[in-house]
């Protein structure tokens, strides 16, 4: 269906009818819309019947101020109209709701903590695409789809009451918050109610990823050797075939919890786990006593034990590369981004929460020892891997991704390792960019959202 954008602006009271909308005479006749003929008009899950004036030099969409009320949306709006003849329907949108872990009320300027920049520039990527964004809470949607009270950006924040949206994204942070019965119940409900879309519905954790890919043929070169650990057995196996293995939270992120293992030439075993100040370090004289030292952990946090890698370093720090995979607007996977992560000079980990610094996937490559062929190919193939991987989730995970962000490895014979993949990249970025600089990344949030919508 063909879709025009228009800004949408809202007339005195007492010019116009709720039942009546000004749009103009071109629009009318190049979607198709029967003139002066009652019509259904929707915006997400709201729905009103109203007829349709054309007016020969009008250039956007004109509705009474009660009914722009009704709907939640203010003056200069932007929004997409598509029309719908089989079933005599306007659509006004996509209307897209963000669903995150909570709200500060109280601060007006930051209502929404670290990520506040991040909502305000998706809100303008929709002004300029045309689409509405909005942004609720698990506690905004306590009485679930039939009352839903948001965060809408204008020239300031404002919490109205809104639709149920097209799509939703989940920006959700915590697995506790994302499992309670009334985020489940409303995921639901605006499925099967309102056919509304959600996506990155779920966190992933390390042993359902790696078990899935390991399934796929073409991607079972990426993958490290990679299990459940299960103690003893575990560690037995794993240090009889890999001098170094890593113990990772199966849940965890931003590096919190990996535990380094090496075996060493003496026969005793060397501990390097990530703390807040940096490493610490400690040797263990046998394998038992290892597995003696960690036992405590293991009673209340599951792990992942995994092939230990020797990667590519600048000046002995590692490096890894983290990619950003997204949905475009036709509901494709693309690359939209990938950058080098260089561990902090106290860590083993590149996670910037712990001291890791950003570089250009080539100036990282050319500082590294590799041989000058593998260079020289790093960037098209770390770009064809995140590819292939995010694709490989897509098809054997059963849950609904838009983005990943999927960090990989090389090691110093310039194999590509897959490392981890999240399915909430952190948009932790307090930089303000301005409603005129809106990033690749935020664009196309909203390109798939619009995808998925029919917009």
């Amino acid at each position: 269906m063909p879709s025009r954008k228009l800004t949408l602006q809202i007339t005195n009271p007492g010019l116009l009818g709720d039942s009546d909308i000004l749009l103009g005479a071109a629009t009318v006749k190049r979607l198709k819309i029967p003139p002066q003929t009652p019509i259904r008009m929707k915006f997400g899950s709201f729905e009103h019947y109203v007829r349709v004036i054309p007016q020969s030099k009008a250039r956007g969409l004109r509705i009474s101020a009660h009914l722009a009320k009704k709907m939640g949306i203010s003056p200069k709006t932007t929004l997409r109209l598509v029309y719908t003849p089989s079933t005599r329907t306007l659509h006004l949108g996509p209307v897209i709701g963000v669903l995150i872990s909570r709200d500060f009320p109280e601060n007006l300027d930051r209502p929404f903590g670290l990520i506040t920049s991040f909502c305000k520039e998706l809100t303008f990527a929709g002004r300029k695409q045309g689409a509405f964004v909005y942004f609720i809470t698990p506690a905004g949607i306590e009485q679930g789809a039939a009352k839903i009270q948001g965060w809408v950006f204008e020239d300031s924040w404002r919490k109205t009451d809104l639709p149920v949206a097209d799509v939703y994204y989940n920006r959700l942070n915590s697995r506790k918050l994302e499992s309670m019965a009334s985020v489940q119940h409303f995921m639901n409900d605006v499925r099967t109610r309102y056919n509304s879309h959600f996506f990155n519905e779920k966190y992933l954790d390390k042993t359902e990823v790696f078990d899935a890919l390991q399934k796929d043929g073409q991607l079972e070169r990426y993958l490290p050797e990679s299990h459940l650990h299960r103690g003893l057995s575990s560690l037995r196996s794993m240090l009889s075939k890999y001098p170094v293995v890593f113990l990772k939270p199966i849940k965890g992120s931003l590096g919190k919890g990996i535990i380094r293992i090496n075996r060493t030439s003496d026969g005793s075993y060397m501990t390097l786990s990530t703390q807040s100040y940096g490493t610490r370090k400690q040797i263990h004289d046998n394998l038992v006593k290892l597995h003696h030292s960690l036992a405590g952990k293991m009673k209340t946090t599951r792990y992942q034990i995994q092939q230990g890698l020797y990667l590519i370093a600048i000046g002995k720090r590692p490096v890894d590369f983290r990619a950003l995979v997204q949905k475009n607007a036709q509901g494709k996977w693309a690359v939209t981004s990938i950058v080098a992560r260089i561990a902090g000079s106290q860590h083993f980990v590149s996670n910037l929460a712990r001291g890791g610094t950003l570089s250009k996937v080539k100036e990282a490559v050319d500082r590294s020892t590799l041989p000058a062929a593998i260079k020289l190919k790093a960037g098209a193939r770390l770009h064809k891997a995140a590819l292939e991987i995010a694709e490989g989730v897509d098809e054997r995970i059963a849950a609904h991704f838009g983005e990943l962000g999927i960090d990989l490895a090389m090691d110093q014979a310039g194999r590509i390792w897959l490392l981890e993949v999240n399915s909430k990249p952190s948009k932790n970025d307090n930089t303000s960019l301005g409603e005129n600089i809106i990033r690749p990344s935020v664009r196309r949030l909203v390109d798939y959202a619009g995808y998925l919508s029919g917009y």
